[in-house]
């Protein structure tokens, strides 16, 4: 589920292109709808050769708007009135509407309408791997982007029906499409901003093919990116090795270890304003990893382990102005073991998860924490999405940082 939204409802302009992708159009527009935005869709002609007027009507809640109702007698003309949208998705996006919106046309309802929308643009390209890597389609992309606006895939894989196996050019999900378009409308209070977010396990070798590690999934790590992205910060995410895509709009840092977690964070850190570690790392690694496989063997067998930095300690001695946010797992005394561990690692705050309650240990969708203060006072927060988690968590840092501006 996607964080909260601004009241009132955004309002999203869905652009519907002449792609096979167009039959997904509909679920999109549920999927808008199901997170509260006020949606209208413009259809292009080619769009309803693969999807009717009365299923995007349907989906959307209202009539649909066409080349047949663009000259109908009303006060404004039709393309003004839809672009005054908060946003606009066009969804199934063909090569050549991108080249009548990179040119500038407005010889039809969709083309007219982007050259008059002021609110973001998001594009969502469905077309044949050949199609989309052509330099004509690259160099449309490549204006449209120097104009603002934002691209969404394409991704690889199947090409429906087209005899031509998998490859770079299927449409986002309805589910991603609809995220990302809502996170165009979230106010933009981070902007100006440097988030650096760590993420996901790290692994400790053995030898070349053995490791110590935790089943983080990452998924809490990527939501702090991805809100903190959607609301204008710069955001570097130095990520484990987690099976999540990387969050659109963000710098990422690939690690496995604990030391290269170390490196990569201080080095990042330096200029951000605020750190949120929510990283599993591994407390120890092996103390002389072995360069070669290791044979098994018969009976018990010894690892000498050594123990890693403490990460967030040394970012805690390196702090300065920015502000730190920690992450930890308690199965009892949680409050209080949380604050100490603010208090020794000079952290702003601790968000304390539980791992033995259920729904809320390593991988789900949905945390469960405490918000727990350096001086002891806690905030216990209600079951919810990782996403609406880390919205939370960023309201808190962003009025401590306002505190630490304000105080010079």
């Amino acid at each position: 589920m996607s964080a909260s939204l601004p009241d009132p409802a955004p309002r999203v302009l869905v652009i519907v292109g002449g792609s096979m992708a167009a039959i997904k159009a509909p679920s999109t527009l549920r999927r808008l709808r199901e997170r509260g935005a006020a949606v209208q869709v413009v259809a292009t002609p080619a769009a309803l050769e693969f999807v009717t007027a009365l299923s995007l009507a349907t989906a959307a809640g209202q009539e649909i708007a066409t080349e047949d109702t663009w000259f109908r007698p009303q006060p404004q003309a039709q393309h003004l009135t839809l672009a005054r949208a908060d946003v606009a998705v066009v969804v199934g996006a063909s090569a050549d509407l991108l080249a009548r919106a990179a040119q500038g046309h407005a010889g039809d309802l969709a083309a007219a309408t982007l050259l008059s929308v002021t609110g973001p643009v998001l594009w969502v390209p469905a077309m044949n791997e050949r199609m989309w890597q052509h330099p004509a389609v690259q160099a449309n992309v490549e204006r449209l982007r120097g104009w603002g606006h934002q691209f969404l895939g394409p991704v690889y894989g199947a090409f429906g029906s087209s005899g031509e196996g998998e490859g770079l050019g299927r449409m986002a999900e309805p589910e991603d499409i609809a995220e990302r378009t809502l996170d165009l409308c979230r106010p933009q209070d981070l902007a100006g901003l440097k988030v650096v977010v760590s993420a996901g396990p790290t692994r400790e070798y053995l030898d070349p093919v053995r490791f110590i590690s935790n089943p983080s999934s990452g998924k809490m790590g990527f939501a702090v990116a991805a809100e903190a992205r959607a609301r204008g910060a710069a955001v570097t995410l130095v990520r484990g090795p987690v099976a999540l895509p990387d969050p659109a709009g963000t710098e990422v840092i690939r690690i496995e270890t604990a030391l290269e977690l170390r490196d990569a964070v201080l080095a990042a850190s330096e200029s951000a304003d605020l750190v949120v570690m929510t990283a599993a790392v591994a407390d120890y690694r092996a103390a002389a990893p072995a360069g070669e496989k290791q044979a098994k063997v018969a009976g018990d067998v010894t690892v000498h382990l050594t123990p890693n930095p403490d990460i967030l300690a040394e970012l805690g001695r390196r702090k300065g102005r920015r502000i730190l946010v920690g992450f930890a797992m308690e199965t009892h005394a949680g409050v209080e073991r949380a604050a100490a561990k603010a208090q020794r690692k000079n952290a702003d705050f601790i968000l304390l998860n539980y791992p033995t309650q259920s729904g809320t240990a390593f991988g789900g969708d949905e945390n469960e924490v405490t918000l727990v203060r350096v001086d002891g006072s806690f905030a216990a927060w209600p079951r919810m999405a990782k996403r609406e988690v880390a919205r939370r968590l960023l309201d808190e840092a962003l009025r401590l940082h306002r505190v630490v501006q304000e105080n010079g």
